[in-house]
């Protein structure tokens, strides 16, 4: 469903009805709308860990192209998975942090700040990393949107991502 329609779609009884099960029988695994969406939501948070690992696992030994293969990975996961992305990152969900959601996201943070720390220790590495994913989110959300094709006729979000890092890390040497 999140492939085809927004987030707001997941109701408990249309998942119940379109996997043809009675519209109660979603209650005895999630008792509310909030832990079906925040079970749904984990599961993005796993694929987009799987998507992560196997980008860094293809680049290079440097922290700079591992940063940009996570990068790569990260905006390439949220315009092609754009409703599943939408609900990882829903304020309500996380800020509940029902299941441990917020678990769930801090890992892929913290794999970014020691990948900062080992590419310039100097500043704060968190800080950095911070700057970082704010970029890509907003890159994200502004390619989904369609305003970064609008104001830069941009055909592909992925030149973004050398901006971001040239900004936040430097040029490369």
């Amino acid at each position: 469903m999140l492939r085809t329609e927004s987030p707001g779609a997941l109701s408990l009884r249309e998942i119940a009805r379109r996997a043809g099960v009675s519209h109660g029988a979603p209650r005895r695994h999630f008792p509310t709308h909030l832990s079906l969406l925040s079970a749904i939501a984990r599961s993005g948070f796993a694929d987009l860990s799987e998507r992560i690992s196997g980008a860094l696992n293809a680049a290079p030994d440097t922290p700079r192209e591992r940063i940009a293969a996570l990068s790569r990975a990260y905006l390439s996961f949220a315009t092609t998975e754009r409703g599943m992305f939408e609900l990882m990152f829903r304020h309500d969900l996380l800020r509940s942090d029902y299941l441990g959601l917020r678990d769930a996201a801090l890992p892929l943070f913290r794999l970014l700040v020691g990948l900062v720390a080992a590419a310039s220790p100097e500043p704060s590495p968190q800080v950095v990393a911070g700057a970082i994913w704010a970029g890509l989110h907003g890159t994200a959300q502004l390619w989904n949107w369609g305003s970064l094709t609008l104001a830069t006729g941009a055909t592909d979000p992925a030149p973004f991502v050398d901006a971001l890092l040239t900004a936040h890390l430097g040029r490369q040497p």
